[in-house]
């Protein structure tokens, strides 16, 4: 196995143990740590919830005292840049530098404002051999959210809708089931994932959503509603302001198409049901600039997830 296909052998863990902090984490950025030596894993780590130990502390934390020798020949493996500034705690930048760690893969640059590469140079300055960029674009979509709201100064923005098979949000402009009980499950999960859920006004008074996680475990978004008094630019400001970093959009029909004619959006999910409607709400027409990135089918229902094209 060559260098490179070691390095992202071992970024792929750090991939996967990063997911496990993705309700505690927030708003701080899902991380995984992996400490390699002598082509032996000697240690692992996540960021389990904010305000405590980063990635690379929980993975130091679970050396072993008789592998603590291999740390002077090890490489440490992380999937965000790590960081260089004093917050809830210490710069892991320093912690690397005192464990005397030779060498240290990035999967990705940290776009916070007081990190930004300082925590790579940091490394670099103490000698270690620093390599960055490894299995990249996997390392940014574990945390486009949060990616997202440090570079674009506004949440990520999910617009979401369920549409019945002839393309309407309703039945003859009256409310209709159309999700399946898992697929209902499916979106209480997403909302669980995400800080906010907005509708419009008309949506908020005629079908009287809950917006709630009540079919998953988590933390209920906060609710917002879109109306003329509270503009998108007024929310999306308010958002930022208190760190929420995601937002679900979901509806109705001109409150999706208002984003989409801004081109306020980075994520469409639309789940499209068996049963024909006949006359309705129209549901929005795609933007063209987009990608399919997955496709699933649920008791029926197709639900496809589209992104931007790079």
């Amino acid at each position: 196995m060559t260098q490179e296909e070691t390095d992202k052998k071992y970024m792929r863990r750090c991939i996967q143990l990063a997911g496990n902090g993705r309700q505690s984490a927030k708003p701080n950025p899902m991380v995984g740590a992996v400490l390699v030596a002598g082509g032996r894993i000697i240690g692992e780590g996540y960021h389990v919830r904010c305000g405590e130990g980063h990635a690379e502390v929980n993975c130091f934390a679970s050396v072993s005292t008789e592998d603590e020798v291999l740390l002077s020949r090890s490489t440490l493996y992380v999937s965000l840049e790590p960081c260089s500034h004093f917050g809830r705690t210490p710069p892991c930048a320093d912690l690397i530098i005192r464990k005397g760690v030779p060498r240290v893969v990035v999967g990705c640059v940290d776009p916070f404002a007081k990190v930004q590469g300082r925590g790579i140079r940091k490394l670099q300055e103490a000698g270690a051999e620093v390599v960055v960029g490894v299995l990249e674009d996997e390392c940014r979509e574990l945390n486009r959210r949060f990616i997202t709201f440090n570079t674009a100064l506004r949440p990520y923005i999910l617009l979401k809708w369920a549409q019945t098979a002839d393309g309407f949000l309703d039945d003859h402009f009256r409310p209709m089931q159309i999700s399946t009980a898992f697929t209902r499950m499916l979106t209480h999960k997403l909302r669980a994932e995400n800080d906010a859920i907005l509708v419009g006004r008309v949506t908020a008074e005629r079908d009287r959503p809950r917006l709630d996680v009540r079919e998953w475990s988590g933390r209920d978004p906060r609710r917002l509603v879109l109306s003329s008094a509270t503009s998108i630019d007024k929310i999306l400001d308010e958002c930022y302001q208190e760190g929420l970093q995601s937002l679900i959009v979901e509806g109705g029909g001109k409150t999706l198409e208002s984003f989409m004619e801004r081109d306020l959006w980075d994520e469409i999910r639309v789940e499209t049901g068996t049963i024909a409607a006949g006359a309705g709400t129209r549901a929005p027409r795609l933007p063209g600039n987009l990608r399919v990135v997955r496709v699933e089918n649920y008791d029926g229902n197709e639900i496809i997830t589209y992104e931007r094209k790079s």
